[in-house]
């Protein structure tokens, strides 16, 4: 009987949508560089081995025990973050890795849940009554990591922790009038950021691109360029896996990474894109309804923002890969190369599977 109730209590369409996600994402970097080695795959798998075991031992703890090791979370949160300032190793004109043996740690992509984990912790206390000044509190709690990971630079990751701390305001409550608020001072901070050399020349070019696609064909907008050429060129059922010209001859660049969903339309097409929408839609919709089983507001909050996160950035790489976004270097959850990333997206998981084990009584 207890056996029984155990296994009610796992959400098995959640693991099955991550499995596939992963695996669908180790079979995409195998197909973008299996012409320069298996280094990257190989690498991948590991990453993916050590993820699900830390994705179990996040089902497995007690997620309420978290909101004890808050104050520790941020503290070693905002140090890892000036660390890579300080020790930092560099990678395309950007620091933001920690090298660790054979690991290259980034503290931005953990920044992304401990700064929902930290938010949720503050907000649930708040029982949906927010004044101003807790609203000012919570800034004052995410505008550091923001800061410093945009002076890495990541504009990618700091639109990121900017868009899950606004959401979880307003799941939290915010008034309307807060919001419009803090509209206006974010329109105000855009025109400060393009006026005021705020940000480095290639970022800035890269959103000038966005505007006007024929600006920089051959610098700037090259990367967009080549990425559009890519999906478009796959068609209905796309080349084949091992196929395509754009991918395999490096016209698109950073293909197993920031543009992975180029590689998929072209060798996989429109149908393998819409098996990639498909099982991002089930794992969405299965973490919405763990924010709505969660037996506190603290779960609830941690659900919700994981959803919106995941969301962001699915819309965001997705959108700059076909050219309806700028192109920010924001990684597609659970397909783009990388250790960090990875890692961050299954512990999510795990977060949510704890959710909602302890929701069902």
């Amino acid at each position: 009987m207890q056996q029984s109730k155990t296994y009610r209590r796992i959400d098995y369409s959640l693991i099955i949508s991550v499995l596939l996600l992963s695996a669908y994402g180790l079979l995409l970097i195998y197909g973008a560089t299996y012409n320069k080695g298996l280094d990257n795959f190989r690498t991948q798998a590991i990453w993916w081995t050590l993820g699900l075991i830390l994705m179990a031992f996040a089902a497995i703890y007690s997620y309420s025990q978290l909101k004890h090791y808050i104050v520790i979370m941020y503290v070693a949160n905002i140090i890892l973050l000036l660390a890579v300032l300080f020790t930092g190793s560099s990678s395309l004109g950007a620091q933001r890795w920690i090298q660790i043996g054979f690991f290259r740690l980034q503290p931005s992509e953990f920044c992304k849940l401990a700064m929902i984990l930290v938010l949720a912790s503050f907000l649930s206390d708040k029982k949906g009554i927010l004044t101003g000044k807790d609203i000012l509190k919570v800034f004052g709690l995410a505008l550091p990591p923001v800061l410093i990971i945009f002076r890495q630079p990541d504009l990618g990751t700091a639109l990121v922790v900017v868009f899950i701390t606004v959401t979880m305001l307003l799941i939290a409550g915010m008034k309307m009038k807060h919001f419009l608020v803090i509209c206006l001072i974010g329109l105000m901070g855009i025109f400060v950021v393009f006026n005021f050399n705020v940000l480095k020349p290639y970022q800035k070019n890269r959103l000038l691109v966005f505007v006007n696609s024929d600006l920089d064909p051959q610098g700037s907008g090259y990367n967009l360029k080549q990425s559009k050429i890519a999906v478009g060129s796959g068609g209905l059922l796309g080349k084949g896996l091992l196929s395509g010209t754009q991918t395999n001859l490096s016209f698109v660049p950073e293909a197993h990474t920031d543009f992975i969903f180029a590689v998929l339309g072209e060798k996989l097409g429109f149908f393998g894109a819409s098996v990639l929408l498909v099982l991002y839609f089930i794992l969405l919709t299965r973490a919405m309804r763990i924010s709505l089983m969660a037996d506190n507001f603290f779960g609830s909050l941690t659900a919700m923002a994981i959803v919106f996160m995941w969301l962001f950035q699915i819309t965001v790489n997705i959108g700059m890969t076909i050219g309806i976004m700028p192109v920010t270097g924001i990684p597609l959850p659970f397909i783009s190369y990388g250790g960090s990333a990875l890692f961050t997206n299954l512990i999510s998981c795990g977060l949510l599977l704890s959710i909602h084990a302890r929701a069902i009584k």
